[in-house]
């Protein structure tokens, strides 16, 4: 008995020298969480589910005829909701980058670490899909146990292969879904379908992706969360006494001892933590969070699910482990809001603010009129200056355009080196052109004109060009 109170409590200083993941001698140190169970957890498949659906689903829904996410690396195209954004809107999406690491900062200073446990896809596929499924075919945590200790019988042998085989299959469902973010749902169809010689680089591309997420969910696991992952170590710089966290309250539940029926606890000196180490035994990282908040810790909120049903159990007040700051264990106080979250509160909010504003006032068209390289200017022979230049129309629509060219200046005429310039849908067009003007337009060697870009007979763009000659 001894033995194991000394390993589900541990020496309230030695935890912080090791890892809980880790044995002493440097060996991975296997994580058994006990299956969960309680009000946050069903909360948690909810949020986890509707995830899943909106991960799965989102790349075969389709809006004004686009994938409705889409992040095309290779052909420099994202869609977000059927609005389709090029590489000349990589601002916006610097912008939103900004928001996002904003956005984290204040949310991990008000909530700590509960994205990790809540939304992060990492624990949501690890503790909602591929961790019930073996829970479904090994058991729980105790049967885990023994099955991997057991020596490699006909059911041993069977129990693991089902597992993997289901982790493989649906490593392979995850790494699909993830290529159809990226070359799109109808590209990933055509690998699927074609021969695998006509797409050997998208199959190899599957195969890759689906032993990378089939190594991380089946071995890697937590280590992700704990090692790998480096917003757990941000945390450490971000939190305050103020945060809001999954923490024991020391305060309430030390000194700890054994449930004895009928017992007073307060008059015998005893808090309300009865040592039965069931928050231990939930911990998908492997800690225990009696000892405060740890880095490794991802609010997944298991442990209070745990200690509230052995409080219920034994008739002791829940809440012994819940979501509050380490202010409000020591005073009682609620959230505050402090200058430092008032003036990140301020800054995402007018950061969102521009953002928005960008997004709406966002053209559907980009234009640029540049003078062809190594060229000055040419006099022809019946006395006039010629400028040649380059265009460039990034059309952002669903639509094509007949392009027109056309110039404030009266004097100044556009010759086109094509028969036409026709602008196509979600394309771009490049050419060539030629302005030719007399010498008497030039103030001192040049003059800046106004070049009105015509779509369709409609007005898109207005760029302003200089004419350059010589000095007269």
């Amino acid at each position: 008995m001894a033995e194991l109170e000394d390993e589900v409590r541990g020496d309230e200083e030695q935890f912080r020298d090791s890892i809980s993941t880790v044995n002493q001698d440097g060996s991975r140190k296997w994580v058994y969480p006990k299956k969960p169970q309680g009000r946050f957890y069903k909360y948690r498949k909810i949020v986890s589910y509707f995830l899943l659906i909106v991960l799965f689903g989102a790349p075969h829904v389709y809006i004004n005829g686009h994938q409705s996410l889409l992040f095309n690396i290779f052909e420099r195209k994202f869609v977000i909701f059927g609005k389709v954004f090029w590489p000349q809107d990589l601002y916006l999406f610097a912008i939103a980058m900004i928001i996002g690491v904003v956005f984290i900062i204040l949310f991990t200073i008000i909530y700590g670490r509960l994205f990790c446990g809540w939304v992060c896809p990492q624990t949501i596929f690890m503790e909602m899909v591929f961790r019930r499924i073996e829970y479904a075919i090994e058991g729980d945590w105790t049967h885990q146990k023994k099955l991997n200790k057991a020596p490699w019988t006909g059911k041993k042998i069977f129990k693991k292969t089902l597992k993997h085989t289901v982790f493989w299959l649906i490593s392979f469902l995850i790494a699909n879904t993830f290529l159809a973010y990226i070359i799109g749902s109808e590209e990933l169809w055509k690998i699927q379908t074609d021969p695998i010689g006509e797409h050997m680089g998208g199959f190899i591309a599957i195969i890759v992706f689906t032993t990378v997420f089939y190594l991380v969910f089946a071995f890697l696991r937590e280590q992700v969360c704990t090692t790998i992952c480096p917003y757990g170590r941000l945390q450490g710089v971000l939190l305050d006494p103020n945060s809001m966290v999954v923490a024991y309250d020391h305060k309430r539940g030390e000194e700890r001892a054994k449930f004895k029926k009928n017992e007073d606890r307060s008059a015998s000196g005893k808090g309300d933590c009865i040592d039965c180490g069931q928050c231990v035994h939930v911990c998908p990282t492997g800690i225990d969070i009696r000892h405060g908040t740890q880095l490794e810790c991802v609010n997944c909120t298991a442990c209070i699910d745990a200690c509230d049903h052995m409080m219920d159990s034994v008739g002791l007040e829940k809440g012994l482990i819940r979501f509050v700051s380490e202010n409000g264990i020591k005073t009682g106080s609620r959230f505050q809001w402090t200058r430092r979250v008032k003036a990140y509160t301020i800054l995402l909010a007018a950061m969102i603010g521009v953002l928005v504003t960008l997004l709406i006032t966002r053209n559907d068209f980009e234009t640029k009129i540049f003078r062809n390289r190594g060229t000055m200017y040419q006099v022809t022979q019946d006395g006039m200056i010629s400028n040649s230049f380059q265009i460039e129309v990034m059309n952002k629509t669903q639509n094509n355009y007949k392009i027109e060219l056309k110039s404030d200046n009266d004097n100044a005429n556009i010759e086109l080196t094509s028969n036409g310039l026709e602008l196509k849908e979600e394309n771009e067009l490049s050419e060539r052109f030629i302005i030719r003007f007399p010498i008497s337009e030039l103030n001192k060697g040049s003059k800046t004109i106004t070049i009105y870009v015509y779509g369709n007979g409609k007005e898109i763009q207005r760029v302003e060009t200089k004419l350059i000659g010589p000095m007269i």
